[in-house]
């Protein structure tokens, strides 16, 4: 029955990195340019969420068009990494306990991208269709 899905695999991934790179966007914005208005969320600034949210706005605008999508999902999935660790795994190892579900998830599936690629709908794939 699930094998059905399997021909839609190319384009669920682009789905993925769509998805993924959208999400990871609005962190971006909320931070950068406020909106949406996130209550906790600090100004722009030296801080580390000052620092964060130019990254998950470049990171993120790059990930939706699928432009460089390799290099960039290897480096959001670092940036996720240490993310996790130096804002939410200081005080509890688990991510449930310690709200950093999101973020560890965000590693791994990024992870994936920097392995698998941006997919079919992507700026990668026209360039490679024309080199």
């Amino acid at each position: 029955m699930f094998d059905r899905f399997s021909a839609f695999r190319p384009q669920l991934l682009s789905v993925l990195r769509i998805m993924s790179g959208l999400l990871l966007l609005q962190h971006g914005t909320a931070k950068v340019l406020g909106f949406p208005v996130v209550e906790g969320v600090p100004p722009p600034g030296f801080s580390l969420a000052g620092l964060s949210g130019p990254l998950e706005l470049i990171f993120g605008v790059l990930l939706v068009l699928g432009l460089f999508t390799r290099p960039v999902a290897f480096l959001a999935a670092g940036f996720c990494a240490v993310g996790y660790w130096v804002v939410h795994g200081t005080g509890n190892v688990f991510p449930i306990l310690n709200g950093g579900e999101t973020i560890a998830l965000y590693c791994f599936v990024f992870l994936y991208l920097a392995a698998a690629g941006a997919g079919p709908w992507s700026v990668d794939a026209v360039m490679s269709r024309r080199a």
